[in-house]
């Protein structure tokens, strides 16, 4: 594949800063799109941040870069306010680097002119050292002297992270930067730009509607909703104990029951389950569609295959059962030789399964 990074020379170590948020408010005129965040980013972390469209992440990158200013609250910098009621420091003097989502690339300059153009206070001879060498980092120390359109998209992206690494920035801002390539180059490109960022150790945060990408790239995942971080943890634990009911669909599809809570259980058609910490009421059972494994018929819970499709890594089912208005959808890892109409048994595995009360959004 064109787009592999082949062979690059190894990221110098920048200064990692702690970058901070605190009580951040800001307004596009009528309604506010971010609401009071407060968000802690560590030296040489990596932080994903994630929502639904509108949400107020890139307006959150926006205001640490300095291309935005709070309404209130205050960004700071290893303890040093950036922006806020008392200091607003430029954006070219915050040292901070910025990648967009389009990579904003000059189509009449060169590559080597493109990573080149963010160097200011550098000689000539120098600039354009330190920008050939960022373009070896990135594996197209070959390709100095060609424009933007020669290449792929996978490797404008590659030049867009080679300017914005070249002055060695103490915190690296991402907008959605792998948006615009296919999935199948997304995964290559992907790898190789969170490669980069472990070894150049700069603090960064990456914007991403993509909850799959979001997981993959940070250290820790900040879910916003309505201007304000609902939640925040390292991947595995925002996936695997969501603290509402918004997180548990945002990170998974899921089939979702309505029950009762009763003394620490929901009893629903396909079982009963733990639910500790809902209290008594009504509750939404939240079951992954992985949580299915086929047995038998007869074995298990009785369901039928309604819809069987094959889509490379699982199977996708959609089976019906008892006491259920609408199928269940399923995904299965294992070959399934069903089809269509068939009975099966099916088994559900209770680590898969989230409860929630249904009046916790």
């Amino acid at each position: 594949m064109a787009s592999r990074i082949v062979s690059r020379t190894p990221a110098p170590v920048s200064i990692a800063a702690h970058l901070a948020f605190e009580d951040v408010h800001h307004s596009y005129g009528v309604g506010e799109s971010v609401r009071g965040i407060t968000l802690s980013v560590e030296p040489g972390e990596v932080v994903s941040l994630v929502g639904p469209s509108g949400c107020g992440k890139t307006t959150l990158l926006r205001l640490a870069a300095g291309l935005e200013t709070p309404s209130s609250g205050r960004v700071l910098l290893d303890g040093r306010e950036i922006a806020g009621p008392d200091r607003f420091v430029p954006p070219e003097s915050r040292g901070i680097g910025l990648m967009f989502q389009d990579h904003a690339l000059f189509p009449h300059m060169t590559n080597l002119q493109n990573v080149r153009f963010g160097l200011r206070g550098l000689s000539r001879a120098d600039a354009e050292r330190q920008a050939s060498h960022s373009l070896e980092r990135v594996g197209l120390g070959t390709r100095v002297a060609e424009y933007p359109h020669m290449l792929s998209g996978g490797e404008q992206q590659r030049v867009a992270l080679a300017r914005t690494i070249a002055p060695r920035p103490a915190v690296i801002l991402m907008d959605e930067p792998f948006s615009g390539l296919d999935s199948r180059l997304r995964d290559a490109v992907r790898g190789e730009t969170l490669a980069i960022l472990r070894e150049a150790r700069a603090t960064c945060v990456v914007v991403t509607h993509d909850a799959e990408e979001a997981m993959r790239m940070g250290d820790r995942v900040a879910l916003l909703n309505q201007g304000r971080v609902v939640e925040i943890g390292d991947p595995e634990l925002i996936y695997r104990r969501p603290q509402s009911l918004f997180a548990a669909r945002f990170f998974c599809e899921m089939n979702e029951l309505t029950a009762w809570a009763h003394r620490g259980h929901v009893e629903t058609p396909l079982g009963t389950f733990p639910a500790e910490s809902v209290g008594e009421g009504e509750a939404v059972v939240c079951i992954r569609p992985q949580a299915f494994r086929l047995l038998r018929a007869g074995e298990g819970l009785p369901g039928r295959i309604v819809a069987h499709r094959f889509v490379g890594e699982v199977n996708l089912l959609e089976i019906i059962m008892p006491g259920l208005d609408e199928p269940v959808l399923a995904r299965i890892r294992e070959p399934v030789n069903r089809e269509a109409g068939e009975d099966v048994g099916v088994q559900i595995d209770p680590a898969e399964v989230l409860v929630f009360a249904a009046s916790r959004p």
